[in-house]
């Protein structure tokens, strides 16, 4: 009776010490918790206002951009010219339907008002004159006004005929629609206010329902409302903040943004009821365990078969220690040594059947069953977990030079790297087959994994010593998490190869797993079937953009770029199937029928008395293809074209894969009589040790050098640099990417040789570049004339660029 009192005391002491822990620990996470939720809806709200404030200027941007389509339709400045009013009010009415504008004007260059749609506010206010001065400026800006005691969001651009003839004003109301997009994009209940001179706030629109409207506005004309302090709303507390609004004029306009903290506390909430319950049951389990704390120890003979049962299991612990000397001791002896002996030989059976006997790490039958589960205690307690697929890059080559041996010092290297740069989870490191990686990343969620794998990157950057031989490599990452990629091994391995196989095609080092990867997955298995057919149906054309001499040359010069018109889905740009093309083989295809049919076409413009110097672009897989010389002078002799008429363009980075192939291909393309070009010099690994037994005639310059010459000196000095030191070696030089008047003579001060760029015309047909030779201004054969030509009627806007080109 005395043992069993005694039991259930210390199992009471033991109750009681944990219940007062339990309670203090709750009561402490409580106030810290509330703290933190505090401080976290504060910091998101601050962000929730940088993104506010970015989302008005990017609406101001659109609304601009859509009266400038207006301003710039032809027969609208005809009507005005014309003074038709009707026609004006008509443009005026259906363009701001079309946009969902709620106020469409036109004023005149005295701000007096032309037209309006729906309704005529008569002249300009201050505020829409202070629009209008600092469109005079930018052509074009946008900001807040109140007109007729409604809040618009308003945007003012010049109508150009060449120069400003009236200004097209666009009023868009603040209503509850503006609100709740707003809302939706930034998780903040929005509140649209204004304030005329000293009256109270006025409520414009909000996404709050209205007994919360009247009681913000009270709380707002008393001065409660400041940035990242906690209010009282109908029950409900919010941390607000107040972002101003520049609207003119003598009224104040802002936006309260505000988070509702319930939201905030919500996870915190929610730990904390997850720790009451776990809490409870410890106390529950402490007392069970105390209860039994004084029991007396069973036989040795039931230990004995208690452990016989565990070594069944496969569970090969230390066997009962008993000090005897007689018969039970020696069968504990015996006991130990047989559980010894099947340890030891379960031991190396699993070692042969889950791990890989190169590195030493757990292969991939290993890591799926531990990856299994993990994933489901993960999605059982909520809880995080990650997974990181690593592919070394460059392996085979690495392999197929060195041989296998290097190739498998190289593996165990790169294992050694891992286990070394995570030994917080060092066992959770595998090698899944061939160059191949995983890391599993227990209690990490997506972005904690992306950290993880730029560490590895940084580690396996650095070159290695094979014995002897330093040899760089890198590696392309993907990272899944669970559950929210998927909840099981089999997903998350199939979801971070799908993420890692995207890094390694954008070249990037890691890339987290997204949903759309596999659609974009289909679609390019798609538009691979379908690109290595489209040379077969003639569904490639080409199109020239012409270059310009900047001193007299009785040749004219193009460049020839690639287009694929798809018959179903019509226009493919070409980013979107070159690189894809070089990756599968494809471009070898690409780039015959491309040189083809430009040289056909050089050979029948010089049948026609035109000689036009033609530009073909060579990617790294063509330049190391053998064959490629004895092609091109196939194709030279079929058509009847000089070679002098034909440059070829490499990119620097073409021969860094193969040197030796590359420079004898380029030497025999020489040797036909062609010319060659370094494209986008600049831009890649620059060696001048290749530069010089490279034997080109041309170097261009890349075009983000070209586009920002005026405006960065750093670009003047590279571009300046470059044309002096192709001079120097005798080269030509060409400038890609001029789309100004300034930049055209500034190179020409520099003494570039050609320029190219939508200043003087964008890629065109063949038929139509034959009338461009014809009719162009820059066609002239006078160098002098290139300073004062204008730009073609037909250039297109800045924003369209130079695409992908073969």
């Amino acid at each position: 009776m005395m043992n069993i009192g005694l039991k259930w005391k210390i199992a009471a002491w033991c109750a009681a010490l944990l219940l007062v822990t339990q309670v203090g620990g709750l009561l402490l996470f409580g106030q810290i918790g509330r703290s933190s939720a505090m401080d976290d809806a504060a910091l998101e709200l601050k962000t929730g206002d940088r993104v506010f404030a970015r989302l008005l200027d990017e609406r101001t941007t659109r609304l601009t951009q859509a009266a400038r389509v207006l301003a710039a339709d032809y027969g609208f400045r005809e009507s005005l010219l014309s003074g038709d009013r009707e026609t004006i009010a008509s443009a005026l009415s259906n363009h701001g339907g079309r946009i969902n504008a709620d106020l469409m004007l036109l004023l005149a260059l005295d701000e007096s008002v032309v037209a309006g749609a729906p309704f005529d506010p008569g002249r300009a206010s201050p505020r829409l004159h202070a629009l209008i001065e600092a469109a005079r400026q930018d052509q074009g800006t946008g900001g807040f006004a109140v007109i007729q005691d409604g809040l618009y969001q308003l945007v003012v651009v010049p109508v150009m005929a060449p120069v400003p003839v009236a200004w097209v004003v666009m009023g868009f109301a603040v209503d509850r629609r503006l609100a709740n997009d707003l809302k939706e994009v930034t998780g903040l209940e929005v509140s649209f206010v204004r304030r005329p001179g000293d009256a109270p706030w006025r409520l414009v629109s909000s996404t709050l329902n209205e007994p919360v409207q009247s009681r913000l506005l009270h709380l707002l004309s008393a001065g409660g409302v400041a940035g990242g302090e906690a209010i009282s709303l109908e029950g409900r507390d919010y941390v607000s903040r107040l972002h101003e609004i520049d609207a003119g004029g003598g009224e104040e306009v802002g936006a309260v943004l505000q988070l509702s903290l319930e939201r905030a506390l919500a996870p915190w909430e929610r730990l904390y009821r997850d720790w009451s319950g776990l809490s409870l049951i410890g106390i529950a389990l402490a007392l069970v365990a105390s209860a039994f704390m004084g029991r007396s120890i069973a036989s040795p003979v039931v230990r004995l078969a208690d452990f016989a049962r565990r070594v069944e299991a496969g569970e090969y612990g230390a066997p009962p220690q008993l000090s005897r000397g007689d018969e039970i001791g020696t069968l504990t002896d015996a006991f130990a040594h047989m559980a010894g002996a099947i340890a030891s030989r379960e031991t190396r059976i699993t070692e042969l059947a889950y791990y890989d006997a190169l590195t030493g790490l757990p292969n991939r039958a290993c890591f799926a069953e531990r990856l299994d589960e993990y994933a489901r205690n993960a999605v059982a307690e909520g809880s995080d977990l990650a997974i990181v697929s690593l592919d070394v890059d460059r392996f085979k080559m690495v392999n197929d030079t060195l041989g296998h041996e290097f190739g498998d010092l190289l593996l165990r290297e790169v294992a050694r790297r891992l286990r070394e740069t995570l030994r917080d989870v060092r066992d959770q490191v595998a090698r899944l087959g061939g160059d191949e990686f995983a890391v599993m990343l227990p209690g990490a969620d997506a972005h904690k994994a992306l950290g993880v794998a730029h560490r590895i990157g940084e580690a396996l950057n650095r070159p290695m010593d094979l014995d002897g031989r330093m040899v760089d490599v890198s590696a392309s990452m993907g990272v899944a998490a669970c559950p929210q990629h998927g909840r099981d091994a089999q997903a998350l391995i199939r979801q971070a190869d799908v993420a890692m196989y995207l890094a390694k095609r954008q070249n990037t080092m890691a890339e987290v797993y997204d949903p759309r990867h596999h659609d974009q997955s289909v679609e390019r298995l798609s538009l691979l079937s379908e690109l290595q057919t489209a040379v077969e149906r003639d569904e490639l054309v080409l199109h020239y953009q012409p270059k310009v001499a900047t001193a007299c040359d009785p040749v004219h010069h193009v460049e020839a770029l690639v287009r694929w018109i798809h018959p179903t889905r019509g226009f493919v740009p070409p980013f979107e199937f070159i690189p894809f093309a070089e990756q599968t083989g494809c471009i070898k295809a690409i780039t015959l029928w491309v040189m083809n049919a430009a040289i056909r076409q050089c050979g029948e413009w010089l049948r026609k008395g035109l000689e036009v110097n033609v530009s073909l672009n060579l990617s790294a897989r063509d330049l190391l293809n053998p064959d490629l010389p004895a092609l091109f002078s196939g194709m030279l002799d079929a058509h009847a074209c000089p070679a002098r008429l034909i440059t070829l363009e490499i990119t620097e980075s073409a021969v860094l894969d193969d040197p030796l192939r590359a420079l004898n291909n380029l030497q025999r393309l020489r040797e036909t009589g062609c010319a060659l070009s370094i494209d986008d010099y600049g831009t890649g690994y620059s060696s001048l040790s290749y530069l010089r037994q490279m034997p080109v005639s041309e170097m261009k310059i890349d075009r983000s050098f070209v586009m920002h010459l005026l405006d960065n000196p750093n670009d003047e000095i590279i571009v300046r640099s470059t044309i002096e030191l192709a001079h120097n070696m005798g080269l030509k030089v060409t400038a890609e990417g001029v789309e100004s008047e300034a930049v055209l003579q500034r190179l020409r001060e520099l003494g570039c040789d050609l320029v190219q760029g939508y200043l003087i015309s964008k890629p065109i047909p063949a038929d139509s570049l034959e009338q461009w030779f014809a009719e162009s201004r820059w066609a002239q054969r006078d160098p002098g004339s290139t300073a004062d030509r204008k730009p073609e009627a037909t250039q297109p806007p800045r924003s369209a660029g130079r695409v992908v080109a073969l």
